[in-house]
């Protein structure tokens, strides 16, 4: 895919893919599964469906009805147009680079949130019994840090540490205020435990 969202308030992934081309009925196919890789490996139980977008150069309403006629993932089909300069009725609709400075908190927590998920997959897969395994097919961060803690593969200061920022995590990816001093706190924290994850990984 070449371009991933997500959009906090529609809580959902966006998927973006650009062609360079008219529209072509195979480009529906390849948004779809797309659209099921993400669900099935970065959606979460409390999200929304993903989302998709196929931006092309041109489009045939007809042959874009047919090609999506029978898909059940929500995509759209989208005509691009080149411009040397942004017009000037969306200058203003766009964000200003102060508003992106303050924004960029937020989105680095929700890369940070999939991030701290798929260590601690990782570590449960490689140090925990078959049985838990199997069950830790898409589970939140919470409760894969209390498996670890149980099967002592964690300590308790680890637990208490991935437990507060996964509840700043969760609180800022659903749209709650969060201050950017609180954001970068939650951070710094997020890359500790990144990389004590990681060591008890490889230990």
């Amino acid at each position: 895919m070449d371009l991933l969202f997500y959009h906090l308030r529609l809580r959902c992934y966006v998927v973006i893919d650009l062609k360079i081309e008219d529209f072509k009925p195979e480009f529906a196919g390849k948004m779809n599964f797309y659209l099921s890789a993400v669900d099935d490996c970065l959606r979460h139980p409390e999200d929304c469906t993903s989302i998709g977008i196929i931006l092309c150069r041109g489009r045939n309403e007809l042959i874009v009805e047919y090609a999506l006629r029978d898909t059940s993932k929500p995509m759209g089909v989208a005509q691009y147009r080149l411009t040397k300069a942004l017009p000037r009725q969306l200058q203003a609709a766009l964000p200003t680079s102060d508003e992106i400075a303050r924004e960029f908190p937020l989105l680095s927590l929700v890369h940070l949130r999939i991030e701290i998920e798929q260590r601690l997959l990782a570590l449960l897969r490689a140090k925990s019994p078959d049985q838990e395994k199997e069950r830790a097919t898409r589970p939140n961060a919470s409760h894969l840090a209390f498996v670890l803690h149980r099967h002592r593969q964690i300590s308790n200061q680890l637990l208490h540490a991935i437990q507060d920022v996964t509840d700043r995590l969760s609180r800022a990816v659903h749209g709650e205020e969060i201050t950017t001093h609180a954001a970068m706190e939650a951070l710094t924290l997020g890359q500790k435990i990144l990389t004590e994850l990681e060591e008890l990984r490889n230990g």
